[in-house]
């Protein structure tokens, strides 16, 4: 399938537009990291807690800021999940996640930062003045227990187990049908098992919260500093296993030029993370190696069929033959590129929150590696070509090409080399 027929565009001579176009982004970026301090870690690398909470009712954000500020930790981020695609849908809109950086050293400041997240949102919202149990609150396990204790069902013998199956089948109504938060206990009808005597001896023994806590994560920094330097090094590995891939396929110069390419991908996209303010996990590296390795699969291509061409296409210049070799796999850099966009982008706009960050990087990766092929590899190969040219006509020099294995001479490359 071919989008054009024979197209016959000038991207060389275009080149210009793509590094001014890449320089502004790269200095657009550049100055958003600095005027913020650098990015924005997540706990993954930088350490500290996460809480995970859900509200029953959509929560006030300034509200619960002023709650952690009247306990001591004003510092905490507080990111309100929503849904981009649904942002009124029920009960993502009512869940945030409050972040508190890592203050002190050992898992007791951890510990402690979370203990001050959860006291925070007591003393806000609440706790029932009746001294019962939170239903939001419960696990498995205590309900089990609370259940076997009263046996409303008479079970007997039995009641460990058939308890244990209850308070099992209860949780997963609270935690998916009702969202992690029961606002009645009149839902829990619809449980298999949950008899009226059942509800009866719940309404009288629990209350009925207005948050729940959904999720706790906790790093501490020694870890995430480890995490973010094991980050730096996989990615640059990465990158010189592919240099010398290509300088051994090709030649170094064209090894050097698709590394910078990938560089230059890399590099924008962590522009847009600080431009947009997205946090760097391990989930977004993963998305950076895999750009890596799609920016460079591309970029590869295009050089492949250069090297057919420059032995076609010998008295032609080196331009041209790159100007060509690029139009003709025009069409399978839309095919390809443009339905991985399009796949990434419905992630992006419908994964949820977890995995927003990493399909945003998929998302701004593939559209600057499909660019950075076409607009800045090539391009620098062409240029080192020419400079090259101008050194071997200056006679300092020889004259540099794509090795032609087994059909092109010496005379031949230096006669291709004069041409050029």
């Amino acid at each position: 399938m071919e989008f054009f027929k024979q197209p016959n565009i000038d991207w060389m001579g275009k080149a210009k537009y793509f590094f001014a176009l890449s320089g502004f982004l790269l200095l657009l970026g550049g100055i958003s990291w600095a005027s913020k301090g650098g990015l924005r870690y997540g706990i993954d690398f930088k350490g500290g807690t996460l809480v995970y909470v859900r509200f029953a009712q959509p929560p006030d954000v300034d509200k619960l800021r002023q709650a952690l500020t009247a306990q001591g930790i004003g510092s905490s981020e507080i990111q309100k999940i929503e849904d981009i695609a649904n942002p009124s849908a029920n009960p993502s809109a009512n869940e945030v996640v409050i972040g508190l950086e890592q203050k002190g050293q050992g898992e007791e400041a951890l510990d402690a930062g979370k203990a001050q997240i959860l006291k925070a949102l007591s003393v806000t919202y609440g706790v029932s003045a009746s001294g019962k149990a939170d239903f939001n609150a419960a696990t498995p396990a205590t309900l089990a227990q609370f259940l076997t204790q009263r046996d409303p069902l008479a079970a007997g013998t039995a009641a460990p187990e058939r308890y244990a199956l209850l308070a099992k089948k209860l949780m997963e109504y609270r935690d998916k049908d009702a969202g992690g938060v029961l606002t009645s206990f009149a839902g829990l009808n619809k449980v298999e098992g949950a008899t009226p005597a059942v509800l009866s001896a719940l309404q009288e023994n629990y209350s009925l919260g207005t948050f729940a806590i959904r999720n706790v994560e906790i790093v501490g920094p020694k870890v995430g500093a480890e995490l973010r330097h094991q980050a730096i090094w996989v990615t640059l590995s990465a990158l010189a296993g592919m240099l010398v891939y290509i300088a051994f396929r090709f030649e170094l110069v064209y090894g050097a030029a698709a590394v910078l390419a990938v560089f230059h991908d890399v590099l924008i996209t962590l522009g847009f993370f600080s431009l947009l303010h997205f946090e760097i996990t391990l989930t977004v590296i993963a998305a950076l190696l895999t750009l890596v390795g799609y920016s460079m699969n591309d970029t590869i291509v295009i050089f492949d069929r250069i090297r057919e061409n420059n032995r076609l296409l010998r008295k032609e210049s080196f331009a041209d033959v790159v100007n060509t070799s690029i139009n003709q796999t025009l069409s399978r850099t839309i095919l390809t590129s443009g339905l991985t966009f399009l796949t990434v982008l419905v992630l992006f706009l419908m994964g949820g929150q977890v995995l927003r960050a990493f399909s945003f990087a998929l998302t701004v990766g593939i559209v600057v590696g499909t660019y950075s092929s076409f607009g800045i590899a090539a391009p620098l190969v062409v240029a080192w070509n020419r400079w090259r040219g101008q050194k071997a006509g200056a006679g300092t020099g020889p004259a540099a090409g794509i090795k032609s294995r087994g059909s092109e001479t010496a005379n031949g490359r230096l006669a291709a080399a004069g041409r050029r």
